[in-house]
């Protein structure tokens, strides 16, 4: 490609569209669940991997039982106080199936005003600002992982600070390695779930990822010199020394918050996808939506 990719730069957008849910979070706030509800998250593909940290984080944070599922896992019998459905494009086929299937309230956050998800649901929170002209979704994603974690009563400002070192960091050197296994903890799971998915989908890069304590239950046995071992977060007890002794490269970024590791990761994503040929805003085999007849 001769041009800059539009997923570039919406990558680069992040700190100010975190900074702007942080900042705006009362007027989206009401719809959100409040503490002590009990709740499903749930989305497809990138939207199901941002509900994982939600869910993880609402939990951890004391806001009340939180559960995440894939749209077409949602345990229709399961009683719930509110369902937040993520979809960007608001025409999913599963997420609108779940919503006309559940008398549960609903609360969908999208980036496409006047989609189909806006007349089902119970509530629509709309990030329009945050769409996307890339099929890889970045921003919308992060942007909406941000709102919800002002939701819960963060300050997003160091993070969005993050976010901006974020993209000043050399990302050459990560799009050579051949393979890369992501990991993390708790909210970061969901992270290392969606940064694998982005080299998947804007390089069609052989990438895995675990939660980081199940790592070493084998998958480690694929690390070796040129590949990569990415942790989101703090690494359990040993772990890094252990990827160090298989020869991988170890990469972590201790010093930024989870959310800018996973900028850096879009941007070694779109890097290696360049660097192959390959155009990161039109993954081969894959749509904006998928809609099912």
């Amino acid at each position: 490609m001769t041009n800059t990719p539009y997923v570039s730069t919406e990558i680069a957008t992040q700190p100010d569209l975190w900074r702007q849910v942080s900042d705006g979070f009362a007027q989206y706030g009401g719809a959100l669940p409040k503490p002590g509800q009990r709740v499903a998250a749930v989305g497809c593909g990138t939207s199901w991997f941002m509900a994982m940290a939600y869910a993880a984080l609402r939990e951890d944070n004391g806001q009340g039982e939180t559960d995440a599922f894939a749209g077409s896992e949602f345990p229709a019998g399961r009683s719930y106080d509110v369902v937040v459905v993520i979809s960007r494009s608001g025409t999913t086929t599963e997420v609108l199936d779940l919503i006309r299937a559940t008398d549960l309230p609903t609360v969908a956050i999208t980036a496409t005003p006047g989609s189909p998800i806006s007349e089902l649901a119970d509530h629509t929170i709309l990030l329009d600002f945050a769409d996307e002209q890339s099929v890889v979704q970045t921003r919308f994603a992060t942007t909406t992982l941000a709102l919800l974690r002002a939701s819960l009563g963060e300050d997003l400002q160091q993070a969005a600070a993050d976010a901006e070192t974020a993209l000043t960091v050399d990302v050459d050197e990560l799009a050579k390695l051949e393979q890369v296994t992501y990991v993390g903890t708790r909210w970061t799971v969901g992270l290392a779930h969606e940064a694998a998915l982005k080299q998947r989908e804007a390089a069609s890069a052989w990438t895995e990822a675990y939660p980081a304590m199940d790592y070493r239950h084998g998958p480690i046995a694929i690390a070796e010199p040129g590949r990569g071992v990415w942790v989101f977060g703090e690494p359990p007890a040993g772990l890094l020394h252990d990827v160090a002794a298989t020869g991988a490269t170890v990469v972590h970024h201790p010093d930024l918050d989870s959310m800018a590791s996973l900028v850096v990761a879009q941007r070694v994503a779109v890097a290696k996808a360049l660097a192959l040929g390959l155009n990161p805003d039109q993954p081969r085999s894959l749509t904006r939506s998928v809609i099912l007849d």
